[in-house]
């Protein structure tokens, strides 16, 4: 939804119906996973995708269909028919697809309580996971219908009150273990179980031109990012327009106030000891899934004495990603940025690109001395 969201408020500022395509289910080598969003605007705008490409056109028409006659519809793609001409999956994977018209989610709630996409919306811009059921096969009167789920226990949607007991469970489930996948009811109902999640979030130590490279890749994959330095003449949000956060407190500090996560990615790009030493004392101890340091070889080795020395241990220190980034080969800043985006994207994938065989196996990107 996140990705979407933007151009929905756009559209129905001005007036202009939305419906909501979803994929709610693949088979084989599909190019979108469930959850994965299109909105389409009644004058025909489109925006996120929910394949490569090859059926875009064709769910736009039905969008368009959907938002004429308010009902909600299940479509199937496969393999196209070339002969037939018909429209399909060239990549020979099969995707089920939800279209909604946003209006019903638009309602306010009884006595005017938020409606159902306000609270979508509030959670995505607070970053507080929430767990989204939606009936996606069933009676016509049941499909569309919705239960939400946030973290605080609130409970609000248009699920009637006998599947709303069968499902609640399963909902509540996922706000601690993600899902994005359909489970079939009773009378031949399905439902579309959906956690949307906080961003990822991308630590940048060092407000220098790489870590502004780094901001800005990182944003555009979805990461919210967060500049970290000390030097409130280098860390200054016109500096960082993409930042969603800038801090000026010391590195150490300011990790443990931001608070790593499993879904934390950590940068250390200053090349100052008293900057970069602080924040990976904290960052090496944490939950974040990367931890990354620029420099060449010979700064990681005193590096990792120093860290070594102040309480590290060596299992610690191989978290380290140091030199940082895949081996790419590029020397400008945004070929080091980029090769830093994608030793993140491998880990957080488990791509067999972010294996490493020893701290120095990798190259990385060339780093000052």
């Amino acid at each position: 939804m996140r990705d979407v969201l933007a151009d929905i408020l756009r559209w129905s500022s001005q007036g202009k119906a939305v419906a909501l395509a979803t994929v709610v289910r693949t088979w084989g080598s599909s190019p979108r996973i469930p959850g994965s969003k299109m909105a389409v605007s009644l004058s025909g705008e489109m925006a996120g995708s929910v394949s490569a490409g090859c059926v875009e056109s064709a769910v736009v028409e039905e969008a368009l269909s959907v938002l004429k006659t308010g009902r909600p519809k299940s479509l199937h793609y496969g393999v196209a028919d070339d002969a037939a001409l018909e429209v399909g999956l060239a990549c020979g994977g099969e995707i089920d697809i939800f279209v909604e018209p946003l209006a019903p989610l638009l309602r306010p709630g009884l006595q005017g309580a938020p409606s159902a996409f306000d609270r979508l919306r509030a959670s995505l811009e607070k970053g507080s996971p929430i767990v989204r059921a939606t009936v996606i096969r069933g009676r016509a009167d049941l499909l569309g219908q919705t239960l939400l789920v946030e973290p605080d226990g609130t409970v609000a949607g248009s699920l009637t009150s006998d599947l709303r007991a069968q499902v609640l469970p399963q909902a509540r489930a996922a706000l601690t273990v993600p899902v994005a996948e359909t489970h079939a009811y009773p009378a031949d109902t399905e439902i579309f179980l959906e956690t949307q999640l906080a961003p990822p979030t991308l630590v940048v130590v060092g407000a220098v031109h790489i870590g502004a490279e780094v901001a800005k890749i990182g944003k555009l994959l979805g990461f919210r990012v967060v500049i970290v330095d000390p030097r409130r003449a280098f860390g200054t949000a016109a500096r960082f327009p993409e930042a969603d956060q800038v801090t000026n407190a010391w590195p150490d500090k300011a990790l443990q106030e931001i608070g790593l996560t499993p879904s934390t990615a950590v940068t250390v790009l200053s090349h100052d000891p008293k900057i970069d030493d602080p924040a990976l004392l904290v960052a090496l101890r944490s939950d974040a899934f990367y931890v990354g340091a620029l420099g060449s070889e010979r700064t990681q080795r005193l590096r990792r004495e120093r860290l070594l020395a102040q309480g590290i241990t060596s299992a610690q220190l191989a978290r380290m990603r140091a030199p940082i980034g895949l081996a790419l080969g590029g020397r400008a800043p945004e070929e080091i940025a980029l090769s830093i985006l994608a030793e993140i994207v491998a880990v957080r994938c488990g791509s067999a690109l972010a294996q490493r065989q020893g701290p120095s196996a990798s190259p990385g990107p060339v780093g000052a001395s």
